[in-house]
């Protein structure tokens, strides 16, 4: 008897192992990863960080190729969606920025110093992505058919300028700033008497070389540091007037192909990513946490203070008052107002009642 149930084990295990050779055996050799901008920005680090532990979590079975600089949609930003929807695209580590123009309540962290007008903008952003508001965000994702897998991070966009400094609304008339495009950008920067241009990232370096614009808006640490604005700008304004979140998604089909222990898995890195790219956004902006968490898992960049990075390569970095954010938020009322409409009042309440029950 004993034996017969020893080999009756030993045939369920063989069936189990076998069942997985075969999931795996239908994997693809290679799934591609889309990622906006370079390698050594932090978007694209985080990238990085998602491959690598899937490849490691998975054992080599599931191998995540990350495709930087856009390439994978010829530098056009905001025709990620179509293309992962498509199956073109695997996976994207992908803005809420480029993927608002098709899904409109992604627009929400868009609505002009609607977070940092916030005690602490770093929790009320948490507490976004962990509430009502996030949840309905992931479905709106959803229904595109997409899977979302999980947040991460860009930081909050700065803006840099070869003209300055900029104190109040004022100083932005005629000045003509690089923005994305999608249209919610068009009206911060118009309702502030700038003359935004539209021009996608991988042409934005040309646009500064050539002067074709004065300046343009991104995270510190994830992008203006990594590019060294300073080459073409003198002046950084960190007035944090929005933030850019990243979120992991994948095929829909891509995603049901893969066993649910894999699933797992990569659901796992994409928590892990989650935590090191916010390290990376927030680092020496918060309280010291992302210093000492990149520090205990060996991950330090080498800048980490963006600021006196800045002011050594000669610019001068002007940091707002809670005060000069509020002048910039009574400045753009009209274009919440108007954006509200668009995006649903509901998301909108709900967004804010996260962010007041997390202060």
């Amino acid at each position: 008897m004993r034996n017969v149930f020893k080999k009756t084990l030993i045939a369920v295990a063989c069936a189990v192992v076998a069942a997985g050779v075969s999931a795996a055996s239908q994997y693809k050799q290679e799934y591609k990863l889309s990622v906006v901008p370079g390698a050594t920005s932090g978007w694209g680090m985080a990238g990085t960080f998602f491959c690598d532990c899937v490849r490691d979590k998975t054992k080599g079975r599931i191998n995540i190729k990350p495709y930087f600089g856009a390439q994978l949609m010829a530098g056009k930003q905001t025709s990620e969606l179509l293309l992962v929807r498509r199956g073109a695209i695997d996976f994207a580590l992908a803005s809420t920025i480029n993927w608002s123009p098709q899904i409109k309540e992604l627009n929400l962290t868009a609505l002009p110093f609607f977070v940092a007008n916030n005690p602490d903008r770093y929790k009320a952003m948490d507490a976004i992505e962990n509430g009502r508001a996030g949840q309905m965000l992931v479905e709106a994702i959803e229904k595109t058919d997409v899977k979302f897998i999980g947040w991460s991070e860009n930081g909050f966009r700065e803006l840099t300028t070869s003209k300055g400094p900029i104190t109040k609304p004022e100083d932005m008339k005629g000045m003509k700033l690089r923005v994305c495009g999608t249209p919610i950008f068009i009206d911060i920067f118009t309702a502030l008497g700038a003359n935004p241009q539209a021009i996608n990232w991988s042409e934005a370096v040309t646009g500064f070389q050539q002067g074709i614009v004065d300046g343009q808006e991104n995270p510190n640490n994830g992008i203006n540091v990594p590019t060294k604005l300073w080459t073409w700008h003198n002046h950084v304004t960190d007035w944090h007037y929005m933030i850019d979140p990243l979120f992991l998604t994948a095929n829909k089909k891509v995603w049901e192909s893969f066993d649910p222990a894999d699933q797992t898995d990569i659901l796992d890195c994409a928590a892990q990513t989650e935590r090191y790219s916010k390290a990376l956004s927030r680092l020496g902006y918060d309280k010291g946490e992302s210093k000492e968490y990149l520090t205990k898992i060996g991950k330090l960049p080498e800048v980490t203070d963006a600021t006196a990075e800045f002011e050594k390569n000669g610019m001068t970095v002007t940091e707002f008052t809670p005060e000069q954010v509020q002048e910039f938020y009574k400045a753009t009322q009209k274009v919440r107002d108007d954006w509200t409409n668009k995006i649903g009042k509901d998301l909108v309440k709900a967004a804010e009642d996260d962010m007041k029950n997390a202060q």
